[in-house]
């Protein structure tokens, strides 16, 4: 199913560029199950190894098919941080699928004892206090490689002040995903 949903995400980007159909759903469902499931899924996009694109769901709400279509589109189409994307950067494009498990609220009273309860490079981690929230995939352990500028970077994200989100005391949920490139 790998290769499957690399080529279900490119195959409605380019449909959108072309002003075609998107894949036939009951088609793809039907040579492959998996893709009735409910999942969450972020799309990257990148063009020469650098950022592209990037949207997904945190919570599986509808089926692998439509999350993977949709953040596909939303990725190539509605980043606010990019021009919509052309049909030359079309074919130059790396995309990246990461399926999330489901996220789990981590209990903790401290910044020590948070540190304690992520996996650095492993977790994925969703941030949140009343309206103010951003997550980090676990890619971003890559470039931010220490718990702090981890932090720090996610809670700007989400539009905490200072350097030091967590004396807001934020939710914090951690998951994991797979990733398919």
């Amino acid at each position: 199913m790998n290769k499957q949903i690399i080529e279900l995400a490119k195959a409605a980007i380019e449909a959108h560029l072309l002003n075609e159909d998107l894949p036939d759903k009951l088609k793809i469902i039907e040579e492959s199950p998996d893709f009735a499931q409910k999942k969450a899924t972020f799309v990257t996009l990148k063009l020469d190894g650098k950022l592209r694109g990037c949207v997904g769901s945190l919570n599986p709400y509808r089926d692998l098919y439509e999350d993977v279509v949709t953040n596909a589109l939303l990725a190539a189409f509605k980043d606010d941080r990019f021009t919509p994307l052309t049909m030359d950067e079309f074919e130059n494009l790396e995309v990246e699928i990461s399926i999330l498990q489901k996220p789990e609220k981590i209990e903790y009273e401290d910044t020590a004892d948070l540190r304690t309860k992520i996996e650095i490079g492993l977790d994925g981690v969703i941030l949140q206090k009343q309206d103010k929230s951003a997550t980090f995939l676990p890619s971003v352990w890559d470039e931010l490689k220490d718990f702090d500028s981890f932090f720090v970077h996610l809670g700007k994200k989400a539009g905490f002040k200072g350097d030091n989100c967590l004396k807001f005391k934020p939710d914090v949920y951690k998951y994991r995903v797979e990733s398919i490139k």
